[in-house]
Parts: C-alpha cells; structure tokens; sequence
C-alpha cells in the first residue's frame, strides 16, 4: 500500500470514529493498528498527532453535549414556572397582584444598579408621582434600604414618624409627594439561609396609617420569592441564550473544521492519483479549478500560460473542467495569424508570482490569487486562479498546495523535454548537414521522436548577442514547453520548428518578442516554410538563415520577418526567387490603373528614373508637356503614398521596372 494512502486509511478511520461518537479509547487502536500493519516512523508520528488533535475534538464534544443537556433542562424549568415570556410583564404582573391582595394603594419593586452602587425603582403600580417612581437608594437608606442591608422584612404604619430607618431629604421628599405612610417590604432572595442573596425587595404601601398583619407579610414574601424566581430565570435563560450561541458557534466551527479536514483528503487523494496516473499540468489546473469552483491557468517563468484556462463545474455551466490540448503558443497568439502575445500581461503575472514567492502564499492581485511554483529558489512558473476573491483559509492552503504538485510535473516535464531535445537535437543537425543522405532514416528517426518530417512545417531561425548567446538555447526549449515542438543550435543559431502555421514571418516576429523576454536581451528570428520532407526543411532552414543575416543588416534586431517580406531582398534571398511576384507587389497598383484608365503612369515612371529624376528631360522623352508630367507623377504619389520617391522605396520600383521590361523583351 502506498506511504500515502496508508496515511490517508488511519486518518479516515480517525474521522469516522469521531461521526460514531466512539468512546475514546477506540482512539488509541488506530494507531496500534498502523504500527501492526508495518507503517513507517514518520507515518506514525503523524497518525499519533492526528489522535490526539482527534481526542481533543472528541473531548470539546463531548463537553458541549453535556452542556447542551443542562441548558435543555434548565429552559424546561424556566418553561415551568409561571411560563416566563416577558420579564417586565411578569414583574408588572406581580406588583399589581401584590396591590390587589393585599388591598393597598400602591406597590412597588426596586432592583440593585450594580455599575452606580444603589437600587432603582424598577416597576410601580398605582403610584402618581414622578418624583417617587424616580427614587434612587443607597444600601441601609431609607425602609428600602434597611431591607436590602438585613435581607429581612420591614413594615411600619406610619414611615414619616419611624425613627427606625435611615431617612434622607430624597426619600423623605419622595415618600411625602406620593403621599404614604404605611409601608412593607420584603426582600426578593435567592436562595435560603445565610447563604441566601437578596436582589431586589418588594413593597406594598398605603397613603393611611396601617398595621400589617403576618399573613400579609407571608403573602408579600411569598410573591416576592416568585418575582426572586422570575428575575433569576430570565438571567439564566439569558445565560443560556449566550451559551447556546457560544455552542452553536462552537459546533459550526467544528463543521467547518471537520468539512476542511474532509476536503483536504479529498483534494490529497486527487492530486496524488492524478500524478500517479500521470497526469500533467493541464490536468492538475482542471482538478484545482473543480474543487475551488473557479478559473485556474498555470503559467510558466516567463508569465506565459502553458494550459488553457481550467473552469471549475459550476462556472463552465456543468461542462466540468477538462482542458482541451491547447498549448502555451495558442493561448498567447503563436498561430498560424503571428498575433502578438500579450506581454503587458505576461508581466504583471510575473511580478504577482515574485510577490508570492516572496511571502510563500498565495497573493491576491487585482482580484486573481496567484501562487508561484518553485523548486526551491527558482521560479518554475505559477498558478493563477480568479473568480475566487473571497477564498478562505483552507481553500487558499488547498491552492498552495497544488502549487507543489505543479512544481513537481513542471521539474518532470523540463527534464524529460530537455532529454527530448538533446536527442531531438541530433536528429535536427543531421537533417541540415546531409539530408539526402538518407531521407528515409531521417524521417523514421523524426516519427520515433513524434516529428513527422514530412507534414508541412515553419522553420524558425533565432540568434542573440554572443555575452547571452549559452541562453538562447533554454530559452527556446521553454519557449517550445510542452507543444510537441523541436529546437536545436546550430552554426552560433538556435533552429525552431514549432508545431502547425503557415505564415513565417508572423511565427518569427511572435517567437522574437517571447524569446527576447525570456532571455533578457534582443533576440532575432527569421521564419521560412512551410516545408515538408528532409531537403525542403533544409532549404527552408538556408533562406531563414539568410533572411537572419538581412534582419542584422539592415538594422532590425530583435525583430521577426521573413524572406517575404523583404521586397527585392526577399527576391534575392527567396529559394524560388519570385521575380514575378515581387514585380506584382511593386508595380500592381499601377499597372492595375493603367489598364483600366488607358494611362501611361508606369511608362512615365520608368522615364522620370531613366532621365535621373528631371521633369524637363521626361517630358522630353515622353514628348508630353511638362504639366503633364507633374499631374502623372501626382497621380503616381496618390497610388503608392507619399514615400514613393525615398531611396529605399526607389530602389524597389527601379528594379522592378528593370525586371518587368527583362520579361517583355
């Protein structure tokens, strides 16, 4: 069994036990277990700190559902008495029961302040002064107060006269603008004994001198061990509604917890089959975009993109998230079209992926988590990931660690390309040093290395200045990553022969821009072909040699082009020389306007370049006026633009005016 399956099997184990609620001891036989069936130490270790992280987990539940349990049977209780809902209303209920029984004309109770240290009037009933329903006590001031201080009850006929309390001007003044005079109070306890708390008193009170009787102190006791009663369940009952929502907090993040261990599994078992079944980068970007629901393309070094975008399931509409064989040179424009790859692009990929290197996570940047793929130092290339702003902690540490794994297949696939490519290599030197020698065992050697030599292929040819000249060659190898594609050096060039295209010199000028950044330095390709067969490739390869050598001399280094694309060089330079052609390119709009219009604009063309440019001798030769001349040679400057006449352009015209009169004569 693999080293990580076996890990994997115990983990699970582990997690089911905690589903069955198992006592914890059965947490110990997993790791017995592993040792029985031969693990490895590291194994081991790790299955005995997943034990314990388990029993922790067991423990942490275990205590939650014994509070659960408390707080179940404590919200019957409370349900029980006096079905509480409302803590005001039952109050209020109390104190005016308290006034109806007993028959007098107000009742009252006060609960502590505890942040300003004294009592409060909490609920009146009958009471017509805003001055008394205002009343605040000090512990031992006042009937009130004495009852708190003693937790006893207190009742006397006539307050005023009482010398036995504590009186002060605000309760006095109170008492006197709510008119009473006889009054009890009793105390509202928790609890019985001396080890009874007193957390508030209840008071009956009339505006006549009265003596209370000890059935209705009882009474008044006994309502106000009911409001004690009350008041106490609603404290508990939001205690238990603080607890529930610790617990259900609790429990959520243990779902959570328990969810991120499930999907880490999952997405461990997924990769690792994925690369044992031998998968590639492509494949790795799918499973990372199904299980994170977002987009994931994995880009190279240089910032460009070696997979097709990856969409997860439910944003490709159920389509699921198969990348098609697409190569880096599709997505960044190396088509048969020679669009431009997007270098601005490339570039901030770039920066975002040192950015993650730098930290060792994945960065956000303009709303696109980007995760480099390293080996250690060294930048192998980055994954990056979007319509995932929000990703949370264990889905980011899922993306960074498939950013492992994609290092991993990108050091694979480099070293079996670079293997490839020697031997690649040597079949690429032999085409071009003889390759009739024998074709047909050059053509076998290229199928064996999945070339067929003789499909049509582009053959590009690179250089580079000689200080990073020992670059060129990895850069072209990257450059080619992953598309069936070969490269070679030869003769102080690099030789590349991408897969599929037909136009050369867009394939050139695509394959300078990518190559120059790759190396850090200008980088000149020429493109010829498409040839197929050993003899056209080779010549393909001498006339983009050659069209290299005019890029050079003619100034345009760093820059793509092919043969034709040289005008009269291209002629020159061209393996079929198409004399025709270009003569059609130079002169076609001319020729096209004589021959519908019936004019003479070619004739005076060749008359004003055999005469050194002078309008007197053309007009002379032409036996025209000299206006004439000018109107014709507008006409011409009309047709070609406005450059027609620049030594470059003049040259091309005068040779092709040679050419045209050499196939008339």
């Amino acid at each position: 069994m693999p080293k990580n399956t076996s890990v994997a099997a115990h983990l699970r184990r582990l997690l089911e036990l905690l589903a069955a609620g198992a006592p914890a001891e059965d947490f110990g036989a997993v790791a017995t277990e592993a040792r029985r069936v031969g693990a490895g130490a590291d194994d081991l270790a790790e299955i005995e700190q997943a034990t314990q992280a388990a029993l922790r987990v067991h423990s942490a539940l275990r205590q939650h559902q014994r509070r659960e349990a408390e707080l179940t049977a404590l919200f019957d209780t409370a349900g029980d008495l006096a079905a509480l809902r409302d803590l005001d209303a039952v109050l209020r209920s109390i104190v005016r029961r308290a006034r109806m029984l007993l028959g007098t004309d107000t009742a009252y109770l006060t609960l502590p302040d505890e942040e300003a240290g004294d009592t409060f009037m909490r609920v009146t009933d009958g009471s017509v002064s805003v001055l008394f329903q205002n009343l605040r006590l000090q512990l031992g001031e006042g009937l009130g107060g004495l009852v708190a201080q003693t937790a006893r009850p207190y009742a006397t006929p006539d307050y005023r006269t009482d010398e036995r309390f504590h009186h002060t001007h605000s309760i006095d003044a109170g008492v006197l603008d709510e008119g009473l005079v006889a009054i009890l109070g009793v105390p509202l306890l928790l609890g019985s004994g001396s080890g009874g708390k007193v957390i508030g008193a209840l008071f009956a009170a009339d505006r006549t001198p009265r003596t209370f009787s000890p059935d209705e102190v009882a009474l008044l006791c006994s309502l106000a061990n009911h409001a004690a009663i009350a008041i106490d369940t609603a404290k508990a009952m939001t205690d238990a509604r603080v607890a529930l929502a610790e617990l259900a907090e609790a429990n959520a993040v243990i779902r959570e917890r328990s969810a991120a261990m499930q999907r880490a599994e999952e997405s461990h078992d997924r990769l690792s089959d994925l690369v044992l079944r031998g998968g590639d980068v492509a494949d790795v970007a799918a499973a990372v975009a199904d299980l994170l629901q977002g987009d994931v393309t994995v880009f190279d070094a240089g910032g460009w993109p070696l997979t097709e975008t990856a969409r997860g399931a439910d944003r490709a509409g159920g389509g699921g998230g198969a990348v098609g064989g697409g190569s880096a040179h599709d997505a960044t424009g190396v088509d048969g079209s020679g669009g431009p790859a997007p270098a601005g692009a490339a570039a901030a990929v770039v920066r975002a992926a040192e950015d993650s290197r730098a930290t060792a996570h994945a960065v956000l940047h303009d709303g696109r988590w980007v995760c480099a793929a390293l080996a250690g130092q060294e930048m192998l290339g980055s994954l990056v990931l979007s319509g995932r702003p929000d990703l949370d902690g264990p889905d980011r540490r899922l993306f960074e660690r498939s950013s492992v794994v994609t290092s991993l297949l990108l050091l694979l696939r480099r070293s079996v390309a670079e293997t490839e490519n020697r031997v690649r290599g040597d079949l690429i030197t032999d085409l071009l040093t003889a390759p009739d020698r024998d074709p047909a065992g050059l053509v076998a050697r290229g199928r064996n290395l999945g070339i067929d030599l003789n499909r049509p292929h582009l053959v590009l040819v690179a250089s580079t200045d000689a200080d990073v000249r020992e670059r060129l060659a990895g850069a072209a190898v990257q450059y080619l990553f992953g598309t069936g594609s070969v490269s070679a050096e030869h003769a102080g060039t690099v030789m590349l022969v991408p897969a599929g295209g037909t136009a050369p010199g867009g394939a050139a000028r695509a394959a300078a821009e990518q190559l120059t950044h790759l190396v850090g330095a200008p980088v000149t390709v020429a493109g010829a072909g498409p040839a197929a067969g050993p003899r056209a490739l080779a010549d393909a390869h001498a006339e983009a040699a050659r069209c290299l050598q005019a890029l050079h001399v003619l100034g345009r280094r760093g820059a793509g082009g092919s043969a034709g694309e040289l005008g009269f060089l291209g002629v020159l330079l061209g393996k079929d020389h198409d004399v025709e052609g270009f003569v059609a390119a130079t002169l076609g709009p001319l020729l096209e306007y004589d021959e519908r219009r019936g004019t003479q604009l070619v004739r005076t063309l060749a008359a004003y370049f055999g005469c050194g440019g002078s309008l007197t001798r053309a007009k002379e030769e032409l036996h025209v006026h000299i206006n004439t001349v000018v109107q014709r040679l507008d006409r011409i400057q009309a047709i070609l633009g406005p450059g027609w006449n620049s030594p470059e352009h003049a040259l091309e015209l005068q040779l092709a005016l040679r050419l045209r009169l050499l196939s008339l004569s």
